[in-house]
């Protein structure tokens, strides 16, 4: 198997930094071939700008990144640091993102690695997304840092229901690629609990590794549930199907009904913070 780990993190001594260095060293042992991709190490470029593109584009007065980048791509005309991550893409059976959480997203230079890297036609195309997507075969997951408390992360919390902030990037980058998406390991707050927790967090995450690459990916509706002619909205015999049902499909999906507790979630490890 080839594990191919976009990475994240300034500074070597950090929580992720051992959190990254405990799946190279776990996925090594059982077989596999690790690649880490460490984005400021490797000082990459954050913004998708004309200079992704070789030897001039197709439209300069009105310049359209998404189909130029296609039209590169298909010419082989892409910068070649954009070439070589979608290599190793290519070769990845399970992509793991580690990194701290800013902003209720990712870091500026993970969200550049997706802008640059998942380009139209390689990525994704109209045809081939969500369940028909170009990565369906291929496991990618997240895992990261908070710097706030679980407690913080809940339907009743000051920052809200941690399933909700997380269907932007499981659903709308990964899924919407066609990976099939693993729960995500969530590391709460490293900086503010205890040398022990955080061992605690490490052990459960190498605990974790021994088995990820049998672990049943999260459950998201096929693209099929949905009409093309109708702007694809869910079809009326799927939503006659779970009208009787308290909750919706997903929690971006939901029906207008209730939000499926923990449904971006399956894997989560509570740690509660020492006093």
């Amino acid at each position: 198997m080839n594990v191919l780990i976009v990475y994240a993190h300034q500074s070597s001594g950090s929580f992720n930094a051992a959190a990254r260095d405990v799946a190279v060293e776990v996925l090594t042992e059982k077989g596999c071939t690790v690649d880490v991709s460490d984005l400021y190490a490797m000082n990459f470029k954050a913004t998708a700008t004309v200079e992704d593109i070789t030897g001039g584009v197709k439209d300069p007065d009105c310049f359209s990144y998404a189909e130029e980048t296609k039209l590169a791509w298909e010419e082989d005309k892409l910068s070649s640091d954009i070439v070589k991550e979608q290599s190793k893409l290519k070769k990845a059976d399970l992509v793991i993102f580690q990194f701290p959480m800013y902003w209720f997203s990712v870091p500026a230079i993970m969200k550049g690695w997706i802008d640059r890297v998942l380009t139209l036609g390689f990525a994704f195309s109209p045809e081939k997304r969500y369940s028909e997507g170009m990565f369906r075969d291929t496991k990618a997951m997240l895992s990261f840092t908070t710097g706030s408390l679980e407690s913080m992360f809940s339907p009743n919390a000051i920052n809200g229901d941690m399933t909700v902030t997380l269907w932007p990037l499981q659903n709308g980058i990964l899924h919407y690629c066609g990976f099939q998406v693993l729960g995500p390991q969530i590391f709460w707050a490293p900086a503010h609990v205890s040398r022990s927790d955080c061992n605690t967090m490490l052990n459960g995450w190498r605990t974790r590794l021994q088995n990820l690459l049998n672990e049943e990916p999260l459950a998201f509706p096929p693209l099929d549930y949905f009409e093309k002619e109708t702007g694809y909205q869910i079809k009326p015999e799927i939503d006659e199907k779970h009208a009787t049902e308290e909750f919706g499909l997903t929690v971006g999906t939901h029906l207008g009904k209730k939000v499926p507790p923990n449904n971006q979630m399956i894997w989560c490890q509570t740690i509660e913070p020492r006093g």
